[in-house]
């Protein structure tokens, strides 16, 4: 264990630096990125005022007409979707930029249309899609339905005989800058319920997603091409990861979050298809997993490249989860085995710290990394993790350089 303290400094450095930037930003938000609308005198507009009925009714049309009269005003707008009712809506693009701040006020329900060809000549990946939006604040409180339900029929993790496509993400935000998005609910999505793609300076708070466990790849949160993002206060239940980071994602920040059922919080998976991929700078602090799958999981694919490194995981309580911490560098979701490959995305510096609870396996602690690119950096900080049935859990390492801290259970 001693042969490692550059890594041990490198790791505590890289906590310093979390900090920094996340109080940094914190503070630049407070003056200059995302703005608070409670006692706002902005003007105030509602989806009805242009033509939406509710009720069942095809409302795009009506939704498109409110849209581009708020992205055309000239004063900072909120565009109000009323309480107590329902807005069925086709796919349909919310595009900028703007001439001055929007808030979307969402406190009636939107509910996704029920038929497929719906989409047809159309992006088959996204159902309410934000594009190029920059100061945009969602909130209210009401109720986003992907009415998912005749996608995952449909899906061939369901029906084996069926292909493997594509089915809408519930909410998409695409190059949206200092993005505010606060007090949703959003479920049962045709696959992934929020996707925050090339996005910077983001805070989404208080968000309740949920969808059956059976669902197929309904991820709750999933990160793309995103720097500074924060997470805070989210309730997270699905059939695939509750939170999922890949590449391009820098400085993430997700506390106080509650996950299960679902997969766990997943960075990756990375380098599927030979793809250089790049995630860094991540921290998942104060969570509660409840009978999921995994636990806090980094699955790369054999022959990629690029890299995952700087990820703290701490203060975090595990019940009945199947993997609780895992690395897995050899991940391989296919219908075929995958061949050994010399390539691999590179896994270090990262830290697990003051983690706790059950394991429904004999093994909590899985390392399974490469031979040709070792995980390197692990620090084990305070770690009590025992089987659900009270016998002692197990540990397991393959390739990868560790130390550790305080007490380890299971021992490495």
């Amino acid at each position: 264990m001693r042969d490692f303290p550059s890594y041990y400094g490198e790791l505590r450095g890289v906590e310093r630096k979390l900090m920094y930037k996340s109080e940094g930003l914190a503070m630049e938000r407070s003056f200059y990125g995302i703005r608070n609308y409670e006692g706002s005198n902005e003007r105030v507009v509602s989806v009805e005022e242009y033509g939406a009925k509710g009720g069942g009714v095809d409302d795009t049309m009506a939704f498109e007409k409110a849209w581009n009269a708020a992205c055309s005003s000239n004063s900072p707008i909120t565009l109000m979707i009323p309480k107590g009712n329902m807005y069925l809506l086709k796919p349909i693009t919310f595009s900028g930029p703007c001439k001055s701040h929007i808030s979307v006020k969402i406190m009636g329900t939107i509910e996704a249309s029920s038929n497929p060809s719906d989409w047809n000549g159309k992006n088959q990946r996204t159902w309410i899609l934000f594009n190029n939006v920059n100061n945009l604040v969602i909130l209210g409180g009401g109720t986003i339905n992907g009415n998912g339900k005749v996608w995952w029929q449909k899906s061939c993790k369901i029906d084996k005989s069926q292909p493997c496509k594509d089915a809408p993400t519930a909410l998409t935000f695409n190059a949206c800058n200092e993005l505010r998005v606060e007090n949703l609910n959003v479920i049962n999505s045709q696959q992934i319920h929020i996707e925050f793609e090339n996005c910077k300076n983001v805070m989404a708070s208080s968000l309740t997603i949920t969808a059956p466990s059976y669902s197929p790849n309904t991820d709750g949160i999933h990160i793309a091409g995103t720097q500074n993002i924060t997470l805070n206060r989210c309730t997270i239940a699905t059939g695939d990861d509750c939170i999922s980071v890949v590449s391009g994602s820098q400085y993430v920040n997700a506390t106080n979050i509650i996950c299960g059922p679902g997969h766990g919080i997943s960075i990756g998976s990375l380098g599927a298809n030979g793809s250089n991929d790049l995630v860094s700078d991540v921290t998942v602090d104060t969570a509660q997993l409840t009978g999921t799958s995994n636990g806090v999981r980094i699955k790369t694919w054999q022959g990629g490249s690029g890299y995952a490194k700087n990820i703290i995981f701490k203060n975090i309580i595990m019940k009945n989860v199947r993997n609780p911490i895992i690395i897995d560098q050899n991940y391989c979701d296919s219908t075929k085995p995958c061949a050994q490959q010399k390539s691999a995305v590179q896994v270090s510096n990262v830290q697990y710290s003051n983690i706790k609870g059950t394991s429904e396996s004999n093994l909590a602690i899985n390392f399974s990394c490469s031979k040709s690119f070792p995980c390197s950096g692990i620090i084990l900080q305070d770690i009590n993790l025992v089987m659900s049935s009270g016998k002692s859990a197990n540990s397991f390492y393959e390739n990868a350089k560790w130390i550790k801290e305080g007490t380890v259970n299971p021992s490495p």
